[in-house]
């Protein structure tokens, strides 16, 4: 099962949910609701895969790294 961290906001402008997947470039859907964003990125990402690799892969080789900075 390949794993991705996704970044979901709120849009201010039109409503509904902005989510994208930095690990895959160009990877962002939307939603209605926090539930509905999730499932369309997880479409999102198996379009990206599948049209980047012609099938789903078990495994990827992508280093990726999410910090918490305060300031």
């Amino acid at each position: 099962m390949l794993k991705f961290n996704v970044f979901i906001e709120e849009d201010q402008e039109d409503g509904g949910f902005v989510i994208e997947c930095p690990a895959l470039p160009g990877c962002v859907s939307q939603g209605d609701t926090v539930e509905e964003a999730i499932e369309n990125i997880k479409e999102a990402i198996r379009g990206w895969l599948k049209a980047e690799y012609g099938s789903i892969p078990e495994k990827l080789n992508i280093k990726q790294q999410v910090l918490e900075v305060a300031l």
